[in-house]
């Protein structure tokens, strides 16, 4: 019966199947462990021996591929005691190529072996899951891991620190290859002892200090001292798209530590400013940050405006609850508007009618919220906190009016880059049931533009007469 090995993530499938190729194929074995030393063992870890055929499904997984492994399978091994077959990343065969090698694996020859390897078992057709012996991989454990690179360091004569170590394991998230990469690598550019902030430095992770004192502000909604730390870090240079994920990492770690009181990677003093975060935080806070930050994180990997586009998120993260309160406002307003509009056509009614043919009045543009809404729930939330506040009103059949509630042009210049008024668009057109391109003016613009050409509605209102006006 062919072998199947699962893993979730990267931790040593592929090794273990070909450790499993030199146990069933060793002249000496050891209590089922392959010697290492006897020719078959030395030349299969060499790669040259052509009883062991290691094929990746990633990129051979047609069934021309599969077909000529059946060919071959007739065939005796020309050294070994099996010819073993390791098809790795399984999960990537075509249905036409999973039928193919069915047929090899209901009926395989004595001499053959499979083992096939994914990270994606619920992939695989349950016809084929059904003739496999199964093994999932599990991540090792970080006390493991340790033990391990200690090992590797007393024998290597390499000076590093236990608090280096521990970080090395909590890096590598359970793959001692990773583990052991991210040792060699503080080896071979470093001279003298290894600790914990150099191996921070090396795997590129930012200052606890920064995040906490970021993430601390966007908890107190201090939205001036955001700002300031946002701007420091764009000055810097920093990795915007790996910044943000540490910050949802370092959200996710005080999540951990508010239910668990349990924390890894961190010392007696970070661990102090975590504690004093707890207590001014809710879990349900915390877990709305991390959805929101992650949903946004996704986003601005695909944005040419990275730098905008992070300021904004945790802008936006840091003023939740205005927000909320000002959408409230907004849709409170104009229900007030409409009030006064039927009121007024009340009046009107019971008065003389004077009217004013040929006058343009835009119209206004009902479900703006929605288009609002629409936004903030696909996690465009760079998009979303700048038009926080804003009206609309249909200028024309085809063009919507956004006045802007900020003052400055900084709204304005982050809502008409080209993926941003792209989207809006979108999402206004699906609204307004037919196709709408849209102008963004700031109430500064509005105010310049009234002024130079006249408002319409200024001057019904220093007449002080009824008048009802006829749209055309």
């Amino acid at each position: 019966m062919p072998i199947f090995l699962v893993e979730v993530e990267e931790h040593g499938k592929t090794s273990a199947a070909k450790i499993l190729a030199r146990a069933i194929n060793c002249l000496n074995p050891h209590d089922g462990e392959p010697c290492n030393e006897c020719e078959i063992c030395k030349e299969i870890l060499l790669g040259s021996l052509t009883d062991v055929v290691e094929m990746d499904a990633a990129s051979n997984n047609s069934v021309e591929d599969i077909r000529g492994i059946r060919e071959e399978v007739n065939f005796l091994p020309t050294r070994a005691r099996y010819r073993v077959y390791i098809i790795d990343e399984v999960h990537m065969l075509s249905i036409g190529a999973f039928n193919a090698l069915l047929k090899t694996l209901e009926e395989p020859p004595e001499h053959v072996k499979f083992i096939l390897a994914t990270t994606e078992p619920q992939k695989l057709p349950a016809t084929i899951l059904s003739r496999c012996q199964r093994f999932d991989f599990k991540r090792i454990s970080n006390t493991d891991i340790i033990k391990r690179l200690k090992v590797i360091c007393e024998q290597s004569n390499i000076n590093i620190t236990d608090e280096a170590l521990k970080t090395i394991a909590i890096l590598s998230e359970g793959a001692m290859r990773d583990g052991i990469s991210i040792l060699e690598r503080c080896v071979g550019e470093h001279e003298g002892v290894i600790n914990e902030n150099y191996v921070r430095d090396l795997v590129g992770m930012p200052k606890t200090a920064q995040i906490y004192s970021i993430v601390r502000n966007i908890i107190e909604s201090n939205v001036d001292e955001v700002i300031n730390i946002t701007n420091d870090i764009i000055n810097q240079g920093k990795d915007i798209d790996n910044f943000l994920w540490e910050i949802i990492k370092y959200i996710k770690d005080i999540l951990v530590y508010k239910s668990s009181k349990s924390l890894d990677l961190y010392n007696d003093e970070e661990k102090k400013q975590i504690d004093e975060l707890v207590n001014n935080v809710s879990k349900q806070k915390l877990l709305d940050l991390i959805y929101t930050l992650s949903e946004a994180a996704n986003t601005i990997k695909w944005s040419s405006q990275k730098a905008v586009m992070f300021q904004a998120i945790l802008i936006s993260a840091c003023i939740e609850k205005v927000v909320n309160f000002e959408i409230k406002t907004a849709e409170t307003n104009d229900e007030q508007k409409s009030d006064t509009k039927l009121e007024n056509k009340k009046i009107a009614k019971q008065q003389p009618k004077k009217e004013v043919k040929q006058v343009a009045k835009e119209k206004s543009f009902d479900y703006w919220n929605n288009v609002i809404d629409k936004i903030k729930q696909s996690g465009k939330m760079g998009i979303y906190v700048n038009l926080i506040g804003s009206v609309a009103k249909e200028a024309n059949d085809m063009v919507l009016e956004v006045e802007l509630a900020n003052k400055n042009s900084f709204a304005k210049d982050v809502l008409e880059a080209y993926e941003n008024k792209s989207e809006i668009e979108k999402i206004v057109s699906i609204e307004a049931g037919k196709t709408m391109s849209v102008k963004f003016v700031s109430k500064e613009d509005k105010k310049k533009a009234n002024l130079k050409e006249g408002s319409i509605e200024n001057i019904i209102n220093e007449l002080d007469i009824p008048i009802n006006i006829i749209d055309k």
